[in-house]
């Protein structure tokens, strides 16, 4: 599984260097990790993820161009066509949708052929951010073969609960873990030290 660390705001560098494959940088005012900085200079195999809400297509286009994203991750209620026209970008394109106790597999049917992997968050009062992790055994039930990533209140003390994970059907096509908030000192100040901990403890 791969890593992908969310919500960067700060200390980009520091994280940059325990070498995440993705690091995830918010573009949305309401979000208190929204990133209006440069992206300094990383390591080129790390991927550069903007992540949007509701965002005018051209808006986003205009991100991509100005920070040379990687990836655009959708975090709002992006329809297929959006994702589509995003998909011409030739960028990777992640769908985030939100789970809570059950969730109606068949809402990705219209997104399989228009974004590249699924992104599982727990639907909270913020689009993403709130610090809690939903019912991981609802992923036994899904239904494509596409990679996702899993999201949604991950921390140090989800290690084990991580390791169980892996061992059953739901992980399958689990592509990476995704976290944020639960690495932070404070909003877009990630921990390192923990962030360190977590990377060798579940990529071992």
């Amino acid at each position: 599984m791969k890593l992908k660390v969310c919500g960067m705001k700060f200390n980009t560098t520091e994280v940059a260097k325990l070498r995440p494959e993705y690091l995830g940088f918010i573009f949305y005012t309401n979000s208190q990790r929204n990133f209006e900085d440069i992206i300094p200079k990383l390591p080129d195999e790390i991927k550069k993820v903007g992540v949007f809400v509701d965002e005018k297509v051209e808006v986003i286009v205009a991100k991509i161009e100005k920070h040379k994203l990687d990836a655009i991750q959708l975090h709002g209620h992006e329809s297929p066509d959006t994702c589509r026209l995003l998909k011409s970008t030739k960028k990777e394109i992640i769908k985030v949708f939100s789970i809570k106790d059950e969730f109606d597999f068949s809402v990705l049917n219209e997104y399989e052929d228009v974004c590249d992997y699924f992104l599982f968050d727990t639907k909270g009062k913020l689009p993403g951010g709130n610090g809690y992790t939903f019912n991981w055994d609802i992923l036994n039930n899904y239904s494509s073969h596409k990679p996702y990533f899993l999201s949604g209140g991950i921390g140090l003390e989800e290690t084990e609960k991580i390791k169980a994970f892996r061992k059953s059907k739901a992980s399958n096509h689990c592509y990476a873990l995704d976290v944020n908030s639960k690495f932070e000192i404070e909003a877009g100040l990630k921990n390192i030290e923990e962030l360190e901990k977590f990377k060798h403890e579940f990529q071992h």
